[in-house]
């Protein structure tokens, strides 16, 4: 049985936090980049010069990326071989969430539903974390990251279709989803689509799916050829950077598929605004 301090864990998603509220991944930088070489609304390309500018400021002046900083979601496999020491491994990452996002000068978001009252001062700064755990073999614990803002949060939707609705409804609803949101969600986008199992693991699977880089291959060569058809669909819309009109509303459209019920088809649509916040590290 391998033992990790509960500090290490700590300061580890501490300085996760530290480093994407100012860092912007490199994957989504580079597809920022190509779409703004690709854009033919010249307003709609000076605006991704204007986000890339941004992240470039950010990123040299250790600056936050941007004012909503998000809640701090995590999706965390834990293997059935390692044991924190010292504590919980959610506290501990409870506990690094707080001090990154103070330390960072990131704005604490969380609050009461109704009240609006804001957490930081009896759940903690920015807490409670939104984690989400999964036991796996080994003796590793493997952490991945996202600082998801409301803008994008706000315009995310779940349905649970019929069967008869097939590829084509899945494609409308995405369709759907992304049309009614418009420029809420400060394109250029990535759209995370959970499509099976049930409701909630629906919901779960397309959040998961945003984290996946931007460029990569779904491994299942039908839900590659799904994700290319929903991406060229909404880019038709004209949505555009930051709801300027243009041909990059979208920078990807990610898919997680699982079994689901012989009854049922739920769909899942969740939405990363442009300033896409995740990484990935392995203690």
């Amino acid at each position: 049985m391998r033992e990790i301090e509960y500090n290490e864990v700590v300061d580890a998603v501490k300085n996760i936090i530290l480093h994407c509220g100012t860092d912007l991944p490199q994957d989504t930088y580079d597809a920022l980049k190509e779409a703004m070489e690709n854009e033919k609304s010249p307003v709609a390309k000076e605006v991704i010069r204007q986000i890339l500018e941004n992240a470039d400021i950010a990123k040299d002046e250790k600056r936050p990326l941007c004012q909503d900083t998000g809640l701090a979601v995590f999706f965390v496999k834990v293997g059935e071989d390692v044991k924190i020491k010292g504590g919980l491994l959610k506290d501990a990452i409870n506990e690094g969430t707080a001090k990154g996002y103070e330390e960072g000068y990131l704005r604490a978001s969380t609050c009461e539903p109704f009240s609006r009252a804001n957490l930081k001062d009896t759940v903690g700064y920015n807490l409670p974390a939104i984690i989400h755990f999964d036991l796996v073999e080994g003796d590793k614990i493997d952490i991945e990251y996202a600082a998801k803002g409301g803008g994008s949060e706000n315009v995310s939707r779940a349905k649970v279709f019929p069967p008869a609705a097939g590829k084509e409804g899945v494609i409308e609803f995405v369709k759907e989803v992304i049309s009614d949101a418009g420029g809420n969600p400060c394109p250029p986008i990535t759209v995370g689509v959970g499509i099976g199992g049930t409701f909630e693991k629906a919901c779960i699977s397309s959040k998961h799916a945003l984290f996946r880089d931007i460029g990569s291959v779904n491994p299942d060569p039908e839900m590659a050829e799904l994700e290319q058809i929903m991406l060229d669909e909404i880019n038709k819309l004209g949505i555009g950077a930051m709801g300027m009109g243009g041909t990059k509303t979208a920078l990807a459209v990610h898919i997680e598929a699982n079994p689901c019920h012989i009854a049922s088809l739920p769909v899942s649509v969740n939405v990363q605004c442009h300033s896409s916040r995740h990484t990935h590290i392995t203690i």
